[in-house]
């Protein structure tokens, strides 16, 4: 503590702390034994200002406020839902105070230096003036009448870019920027073989006065050629745009499969295969240094904590237990027992070098902790539930069979719910169906201990009830409204048939093959929720530019109305065109939700082509070569990756030296009572990309050996950026 005598009397000033203890200022952290007491200024001022700011309350709130932010855009004009300016104005400065009380919050955490050389937070400072100035704008110019446009939500996707808690969807950004170079150099080479096909097509047929089916000119403007042969490479023209060459001639055919294999076939694959390959690069070497500095971090951790033993420096256990219960305080008492004597196999009260740096990946596996308990009925009714017609039944529910002949009952149902709904024995067979299930439901809880059968990890259990149960109540329903009220509620008729079209998922849980990759699926949801805050990110910019520039241009009106120029969704231009002649008139910029749907269609490219007209193309062709030629490739790029290593790990549990699968897996002295196992998967993305590239990382290039790192002190560590994410 500065200025407070030391035990030899002396005041400790701060140039003794930088000199003498060697650790640098951004460094200090609160600690201190009754054996060994060192009292060093801690970086916050106050630890608990750090541990409100990481608490999930905190960070769910943000979140929540940043996705409010957001979903204004639904009820501002053009609304969706129109609320008055003042609600939504009200309500935006509350997101934008909130943002500014984090930054604030986050501001204390940090040294200024550090805060200021952040460009993630000067971007939050900048996208809350600029929100403010032009809410102010705005409502000035809405008082005297005059509208105007707020040019300002362009920038609220900032915010869910540049908080902390998004470090996932800034990875995935800098990965496309890094990868943007190689990119560049395959898209000009696709451009330039579009435009000389484009140019071949218009020297054959520009000249033949060919005619589309519509009576248009057919391919006689190279810019218009350009396009259709662009949306061709999409193949969402195909064979339209061909046709009328072909039935000029059968030889014109071989111009189009040589387009669509050069471009369609050759070009997109190429793109894949470069995303794939520099996004990959790119990642890992941001994942190669995430893993060194956590290891460094770790490496001064342990310089911090240290005391001598013998004659090598350890963590005593003491330590070791409130650093875990202060890191990880979710954490049971028996995990964080289990975690100590694997780190301190030998039990010697204290942790090593080695095995303390090892912590944080320890941390980082999964571990579930099972109580191993009696059923209530054996210990209500032990003679009951002991005996030889008990057991009977708990060894038919147990064996293979059970779930052969209940998969069976599935298929069976799967060809009732197909079969005619009117007909009486259909209904009659439903309620049979639920009863058999129940059944099975109960004879299951008879069988294994009830909290076993409900717990956290038994996800198909829950599902498999949630349904059943579900659909028995929505069942009833239906029946006693129609019986006694002679009423006939299509919504929850429609529930019904849901729920029991939903019952047939049951099958995936009784084949292991299924289960593995639905397992897969589930594990990494947390990487495509990072690409979807990446999508929703574009969608909110091109949406929001798409309804500044198209907003009123088209207006969707019943196929039965009589309104002027209802046929040409309210615009003249739109004239037999092939937007009014497909009734598109819904698939316009008037509102964010509307805007949302046409991008989405957008991106999945079939007949996209009949919704642009004229100068608007290019917006079409900017949303497409940003959306699906990158960010979906890199999309697919990531869940290949990500798909095979979960694939993997549920195939074969992930292989740690320091763990002792028989200690995880056996009843072991330190908790009794309890099972200890090891699910594959990771607790968190950061873990699940490690997993992903440490196999690819050459030893060479990944900095200092784990050795050399061991034998880092805080003197000779390579400095920290301010600004580095993965120290972060």
């Amino acid at each position: 503590r500065l200025g407070q005598p030391s035990a030899a009397g002396a005041r400790v000033s701060e140039a003794d702390l930088e000199t003498n203890c060697q650790i640098p200022r951004w460094q200090r952290c609160l600690f201190g034994t009754a054996s060994a007491p060192l009292f060093v200024v801690p970086v916050p001022s106050s630890p608990r200002l750090y541990r409100l700011y990481n608490h999930w309350v905190m960070r769910r709130a943000t979140y929540f406020f940043i996705f409010l932010n957001l979903s204004l855009a639904l009820f501002e004009e053009p609304a969706v839902y129109p609320l008055p300016f003042l609600a939504t104005s009200v309500l935006e400065v509350l997101c934008l105070l909130v943002f500014l009380g984090r930054l604030i919050h986050f501001a204390k955490v940090t040294l200024h230096n550090v805060f200021w050389k952040d460009t993630k937070n000067i971007c939050i400072v900048v996208a809350i003036l600029l929100s403010l100035t032009d809410l102010a704008v705005y409502g000035v110019l809405r008082l005297y009448g005059v509208r105007s446009i707020r040019w300002s939500r362009i920038v609220r996707p900032v915010f869910l870019i540049n908080f902390a808690e998004s470090r996932q969807i800034r990875r995935a950004f800098r990965s496309i920027r890094n990868t943007l170079p190689e990119i560049t150099y395959v898209f000009l080479l696709f451009m330039f073989s579009l435009l000389m096909f484009s140019l071949m097509a218009l020297k054959l047929f520009g000249e033949r006065n060919l005619q589309t089916a519509e009576g248009l000119p057919y391919f006689r403007n190279y810019l218009e050629i350009v396009f259709d042969l662009y949306v061709l490479v999409t193949t969402a023209n195909s064979p339209d745009v061909m046709m009328p060459a072909f039935d000029f001639s059968s030889w014109y055919a071989l111009f189009f499969i040589a387009f669509v294999i050069v471009n369609t076939y050759i070009f997109m694959s190429l793109f894949l295969a470069v995303v794939y390959n520099n996004y990959k690069k790119h990642l890992k070497n941001e994942i190669r240094k995430l893993a060194y500095m956590k290891r460094r971090k770790m490496v001064e951790a342990f310089n911090l904590l240290k005391e001598q033993e013998g004659e090598q420096f350890v963590v005593k256990e003491a330590q070791w237990k409130q650093l875990v219960k202060l890191v990880a305080p979710d954490t049971s008492s028996s995990h964080r027992e289990l975690l100590l004597r694997i780190s301190d196999d030998e039990q010697k009260g204290f942790v090593d070098k080695k095995s303390f740096v090892q912590l944080a990946d320890l941390l980082n596996i999964q571990v579930v902790t099972l109580r191993i308990r009696r059923h209530p009925l054996a210990r209500w009714a032990p003679a009951l539930y002991g005996s030889a017609p008990s057991r009977l039944l708990r060894g038919a529910v147990r064996h293979r069979a059970f779930v052969w002949t209940y998969d069976a009952i599935i298929l069976i149902n799967a060809i009732f719910i197909a079969l005619d709904e009117e007909s009486p024995y259909i209904s009659y067979a439903e309620w049979v169906f639920l009863a058999l299930y129940i059944i099975e439901i109960l004879l299951k809880v008879y069988t294994y201990e009830p909290r076993e059968f409900f717990g956290k990890t038994q996800f198909w259990n829950w599902f498999d009830t949630l349904i059943i149960f579900a659909a028995l109540t929505a069942t009833i329903l239906n029946a006693t409204l129609q019986s006694t009220m002679k009423y006939n509620s299509q919504q929850i008729l429609d529930i019904v048939f849901i729920l029991r079209v939903l019952r047939l998922i049951r099958i995936v849980d009784s084949i292991q093959r299924f289960q593995v990759i639905m397992n897969t699926l589930i594990n990494i949801v947390p990487t495509m929720l990072t690409f979807g805050g990446l999508t929703l990110v574009v969608y909110c910019v091109f949406a929001i530019i798409g309804m500044e520039l198209f907003h009123g241009k088209i207006q969707y009106f019943p196929a039965n109305s009589n309104a002027p120029h209802a046929l040409e969704c309210g615009n003249p231009a739109l004239k037999d065109s092939l937007f009014a002649r497909g009734r598109y008139c819904k698939n316009n910029f008037n509102d964010f939700a509307s805007s949302f749907i046409v991008l989405m269609e957008l991106t999945v490219v079939n007949q996209w082509h009949d919704i642009p007209c004229g100068p608007a193309k290019l917006y079409f062709i900017a949303f497409h070569i940003v959306m699906v030629i990158i960010i979906v490739n890199i999309f697919v790029s990531f869940i290949l990756e990500a798909f095979f290593v979960e694939y993997s790990l549920e195939k074969t549990p992930p292989n740690v030296s320091m763990l002792d699968v028989a200690l995880m897996r056996g009843n072991h002295p330190l908790c009794p009572g309890s099972v200890f196992f090891v699910p594959p998967g990771y607790r968190t993305v950061d873990a699940l990309l490690q997993r992903m590239f440490e196999a690819e990382i050459p030893l060479e290039d990944e900095g200092p050996s784990f050795e050399e790192i061991l034998n880092l002190s805080p003197s000779s560590a390579v400095p920290r950026s301010p600004s580095s994410e993965s120290a972060a």
